[in-house]
């Protein structure tokens, strides 16, 4: 497991409907390490803090492996690492295998899982159509969220070495699941708001919903 690209940028204004819109999706790889602190690597930053950012989405990390998925998907469009907003692109680490909770080492920082990326309308105003945030979701290719419990620095070919592993074993996917379709799975409801590290609103959703459900 390794990283490819760390990928930052700050937000710029674009035209998305004939309405300016202000967005900080737009992410370029850069060269060298990069300090890392508990809401942002150097040079980056979120246009919208009410939903983007914080020690929650500190990290936002997307696959390499899902880019020959997305060019096929995608064709004629380019697609550079840093291309779905991730700070790092990484190898080795699919969402399916990786639990809300674990832990890893990347260069001189810590880290752990914390939630899936959920896409919001700047997603499609990154690609210029609507179609891509259903599609992206749908793909259940939505990288992951990480929180940094040590403050660094990383860089493209950091080894990412795992310290532990949450004992609930709720993987990204779960969450996305149980996000669309929790009704039809009570006991992950329950399991997954029982998950520490998960941030609160998610697993106050969860409870609530699994509350309806046995109402």
């Amino acid at each position: 497991m390794r990283v490819i690209s760390v990928n930052v940028g700050l937000p710029r204004k674009v035209m998305w409907k004939g309405k300016t819109v202000t967005t900080g999706i737009f992410k370029e790889p850069v060269a060298g390490r990069v300090a890392l602190d508990a809401l942002n690597l150097a040079g980056d930053r979120q246009a919208d803090l009410r939903v983007h950012g914080g020690p929650d989405k500190a990290v936002y990390v997307y696959p390499v492996e899902h880019y020959d998925y997305w060019r096929g998907e995608l064709p004629g469009v380019e697609l550079p690492f840093g291309a779905f907003g991730e700070n790092l692109t990484v190898e080795g680490l699919l969402e399916n295998e990786i639990y809300i909770g674990d832990r890893f080492r990347i260069g001189t920082t810590e880290l752990v899982v914390r939630q899936p990326r959920l896409p919001c309308y700047k997603l499609a105003v990154k690609f210029q159509r609507d179609d891509i945030i259903k599609r992206f979701l749908d793909s259940r290719r939505t990288g992951f969220y990480f929180a940094v419990i040590r403050e660094g620095a990383v860089s493209a070919g950091d080894q990412i070495q795992i310290l532990s592993r949450d004992p609930n074993g709720v993987t990204v996917p779960d969450i996305v699941r149980l996000y669309l379709n929790g009704d039809e799975d009570p006991d992950g409801l329950a399991r997954a708001a029982s998950v520490d590290a998960l941030p609160d609103n998610w697993k106050t959703h969860f409870a609530d919903q699994l509350a309806r459900l046995q109402a």
